[in-house]
């Protein structure tokens, strides 16, 4: 990391302000040699900005000079405000372009630096990526804690602890035959079970996934039960066609939409019948098993009798005057959708993480219950030898939880999905 990286770090021109950022060891140089003198640190400076090369003026602006390492990027970091005109940033960039030993920053650079210089840990930098991909409150929220080392403060209480446990039984190994270590095993064992089973707690919440993704709600049902019509009034948009012909929909259509804050995925499926004389019609009535199979909540617009485990009744085409059980709603005169939409609403949120709760991606998830297996099988062996092996492996997956250990390929693939600036 001896290049100096250079970025637009705010939004594409036009805009009101303008913000390029530079990091690396010419960052003050550089700015100094743009802005006349280095501005007084974390300080911001009216200067006007020239081209060295030629001294032709390039904007007025402000100046920010922030000397590593207590920068976000662990380096020494210069900002340049401007007027946020295509031209102006484009003049800046190409300036800057010039500069012996600068370069444009590659996409998540700037991140991947504040990682590498331990100004964040990994966890840290998986909840930046996905704050800069929030699309609804709840999302906000929970990669804001993330961001801001809600889970790195979880792991590095564990770490503390997990080093500790490893200390005893490794004097126990040691010195145990001095006759001045204490049999601290049986508090150990304690420790550690009380450990895994906070893990487990922790494990217990809901995913992230289901903050980004949203609940999966399910239309089934016989052929001609309405169950396209519906779809289409609850995404807000004919995405469904609809026909009186029995077998209209044969596959399975997906819409994502944002209800009263929570993300939802809904799904309208193929009808349910015993037989079919058509191939196709087949395979989407096969595909609509597996998509019940996968909901995290069904509207079933079928008869009672067959009502999935779970599912919500619908009694639609309530303009029809049929008195059937569950809810009646009409997509014609709109009877009952507003019940059905709350109804949505309620059970998604019990299914999504509650606000102020950590959510774990499947990475955490996955290194944390690896971490919660080591102990148990520490607490259970009876050789310290063991024991002490189990820790090792446990540290190790709180080591690649927070990126010190094994993780540079998924390095790659993270920080290459952030934006240039970042």
């Amino acid at each position: 990391m001896t290049d100096t990286i250079f970025a637009l770090s705010s939004g594409l021109p036009p805009a009101g302000i303008a913000v390029v950022r530079i990091s690396g060891p010419k960052a003050g140089p550089v700015l100094e040699a743009i802005a006349g003198a280095l501005p007084g640190a974390r300080r911001a400076s009216f200067r006007r900005f020239v081209d060295p090369a030629t001294g032709e003026p390039l904007d007025d602006g402000l100046a920010l000079w922030f000397p590593g390492p207590k920068t976000t990027t662990g380096e020494d970091l210069a900002e340049l405000h401007l007027h946020g005109g295509r031209a102006v940033v484009a003049a800046v960039l190409d300036c800057l372009g010039r500069q012996e030993g600068l370069r444009l920053a590659e996409a998540g650079e700037f991140t991947r630096r504040a990682f590498e210089n331990g100004r964040i840990d990994l966890a840290q930098a998986e909840g930046l990526a996905d704050l800069l991909a929030a699309e609804t409150e709840g999302q906000r929220r929970s990669a804001l804690a993330l961001a801001e080392g809600a889970l790195g403060q979880h792991v590095e209480r564990w770490q503390k602890l997990l080093l500790r446990e490893s200390a005893l039984i490794e004097a126990e190994l040691d010195f145990s035959d001095e006759g001045d270590v204490e049999d601290a095993a049986p508090a150990e064992r304690a420790a550690l079970i009380a450990l895994a089973h906070e893990m487990e707690v922790l494990l217990e919440n809901p995913p992230a996934e289901r903050l980004r993704d949203g609940a999966r709600i399910v239309l089934a049902g016989p052929p001609n039960a309405g169950k396209s019509s519906l779809f289409n009034i609850l995404v807000g948009r004919d995405a469904a066609i609809v026909t009186d012909i029995a077998g209209t929909t044969r596959d399975r259509l997906e819409a994502p939409v944002t209800m009263g804050g929570v993300p939802l995925l809904f799904v309208d499926t193929a009808g349910l019948r015993d037989e079919s004389a058509d191939a196709v019609e087949a395979i989407g009535i096969a595909r609509t098993g597996q998509a019940l199979v996968e909901a995290d909540i069904i509207l079933w617009l079928g008869d009672a009798s067959e009502l999935p485990k779970g599912a919500l009744l619908i009694a639609a085409k309530s303009d029809l005057g049929e008195h059937r059980p569950g809810f009646a709603l009409s997509v014609k005169t709109g009877e009952g959708l507003d019940a059905l939409r709350a109804e949505i609403i309620e059970k998604a949120k019990s299914l999504l993480p509650r606000e102020g709760s950590l959510a774990l991606n499947a990475r955490h998830r996955t290194l944390i219950a690896a971490v919660g297996h080591d102990l148990r099988q520490a607490s259970a062996a009876e050789d310290p030898l063991i024991a002490a092996e189990h820790l090792r492996s446990g540290r190790s997956h709180l080591d690649a939880l927070t990126g010190r250990a094994g993780v540079e390929d998924m390095l790659d693939a993270l920080f290459g999905g952030f934006c240039i600036g970042k």
